[in-house]
């Protein structure tokens, strides 16, 4: 019986090496053959059931544990090339965990090297127009192998740190990602793809799970969805307005719920090449994303992390339609940082940016409200925010606009130039208000002393008030202890003579 068993196991064996030999020398062209089996070729039935195989065999139910090498492009003739560019999309989408690296190092080789293969077919593809079938195929290779969920953020602080270069998180599985985000962007930037054909399958759902995954941690797969993003809108024109539209909603829920998001500097760069490109005048819909997107955006602590490309998007506006600014500082001026100093420096020099392409009909519009929180900010006691609100003097196009209008905004602040120069702290900020004083005092020096009694008159009443409330107190005072407290008993106290 044993005996028995033991033929039966070496004959077992013969024929699985007789196959593996098969496999091995098989020619390019049995191959060729196979691929075309596989897609329906050289075979009868109906349609229908010819796309069924075929899409069953580019993507099987369950994916084998293994995957092997298929032939080099080169190896095939042109009408199979598309075939077997097909057939390699199937070959990646077998996905591994990259947890291990020990795990798999094979078929992960043998993986990379194919999707490098096609990334330089795509690059390289001629005149070849990709057929919906191959379309289908790589927008389902992009999301098994792109598409995921991914894990709750712990960071503190909305998901961004002060030290947040050194908690930067990256994904064990970039060496292959890194590829298919390639592939991703040389595919969609091909002049071989329909655009009328593909949009079917880069459609609105696609491109909302491609924008869930600007959550990701890792800040090199943000860089390559910025791009592809940027290349979407740019190539599928059906699509810009559902994209503008999704990108709106998740600064929304940035601005009003979360505060918790990764891609917002990213998101925003996108939006920057988008605003540029706005035709004039500018749509309300436009007008509407800077009132109610743009301008809340500086309302979270982690504006540090956007603040550039918001600041640009900002600008962008304004240079489309000047008669924003006035809008935009307002809106400035209504989530202005009060009591976070380091986003009051940011502020102000986002507000100098903004009075640089300011016009001087826009700028009469706001210069009361805007010098008097210039204003508090120059008599601030952080050094930082009181020196970068009198560099604004630094500015020849702001000094201008402040010259014309001195007859205003000379009286609004100077008494936090009189202020500062007697009592600030800081020297560096006393001799910055001592320049700004001697500078007013050269463009009007009437209009400067004028100011100057007044503002002393203004101090003196001011004190005189302060003695009076004094003395009412002291006689109050006097009042109460003739007739103290005993048990209950109210104190009752005669209104005093003015």
């Amino acid at each position: 019986m044993l005996k028995n068993f033991l033929n039966k196991l070496s004959r077992k064996s013969k024929l699985d090496s007789e196959g593996d030999s098969s496999r091995s020398t098989a020619s390019p062209h049995g191959v060729s053959e196979k691929i075309h089996r596989q897609h329906g070729g050289g075979g009868g039935g109906s349609s229908a059931a010819a796309k069924r195989a075929s899409a069953s065999a580019v993507f099987p139910a369950s994916m084998v544990s293994g995957i092997e090498p298929l032939v080099p492009f080169k190896d095939v003739p042109n009408s199979e090339k598309m075939n077997l560019f097909v057939s390699k999309l199937s070959l990646c989408c077998v996905t591994f965990d990259f947890s291990d690296p020990g795990k798999n190092i094979v078929e992960k080789d043998v993986k990379r090297r194919t999707l490098f293969e096609l990334v330089d077919f795509v690059a390289c593809g001629g005149s070849m127009k990709f057929s919906e079938h191959a379309i289908l195929a790589m927008c389902k290779m992009f999301a098994i192998n792109l598409f995921r969920v991914f894990p709750p953020n712990y960071r503190t602080n909305g998901g961004v740190s002060e030290n947040d270069d050194d908690e930067l998180m990256f994904d064990p599985a970039w060496p292959h990602l890194q590829y298919v985000y390639e592939l991703m962007v040389t595919f969609i930037s091909s002049s071989c793809l329909d655009a009328k054909v593909a949009k079917k399958y880069i459609d609105h759902s696609f491109i909302s799970k491609l924008l869930d995954l600007f959550e990701s941690d890792d800040p090199r797969e943000r860089d390559c969805l910025k791009t592809i993003l940027h290349r979407i809108y740019g190539k599928f024109m059906v699509h810009r307005p559902f994209i503008r539209k999704s990108m709106s909603n998740i600064f929304y829920q940035f601005v009003f719920e979360t505060e918790k998001h990764n891609g917002i500097a990213e998101l925003l760069e996108v939006f920057g090449s988008v605003i540029s490109g706005f035709a004039l005048p500018l749509k309300e819909e436009h007008k509407i994303f800077l009132w109610r997107v743009l301008i809340p955006l500086h309302k979270p602590k982690s504006i540090d992390v956007y603040f550039q490309q918001l600041s640009y998007c900002i600008t962008l506006f304004i240079e489309k339609e000047t008669k924003l600014a006035s809008i935009i500082i307002n809106g400035l001026l209504k989530y202005w940082p009060v009591t976070n100093s380091q986003k009051e420096v940011m502020f102000l020099g986002e507000l100098e940016e903004i009075l640089e392409v300011i016009n001087m009909v826009e700028f009469q519009r706001i210069m009361i409200p805007l010098f008097l929180r210039i204003g508090c900010c120059i008599n601030s006691l952080h050094f930082q925010v009181a020196e970068r609100a009198l560099y604004l003097w630094n500015n020849d196009h702001i000094v201008n606009l402040i010259a014309h209008n001195r007859q205003v905004i000379l009286p609004i602040i100077f008494p936090a130039l009189d202020r500062n120069a007697h009592s600030h702290w800081n020297p560096a900020v006393i001799n910055l208000t001592h320049n700004v004083r001697k500078m007013f005092s050269e463009i009007d020096e009437k209009l400067y002393i004028s100011c100057h009694s007044h503002f002393k008159e203004d101090e003196a009443n001011l004190s005189a008030e302060a003695e009076k409330r004094k003395e009412a107190w002291k006689q109050l005072e006097h009042a109460a202890s003739l007739k103290p407290v005993t048990e209950n008993t109210a104190v009752l106290v005669s209104p005093l003579m003015t």
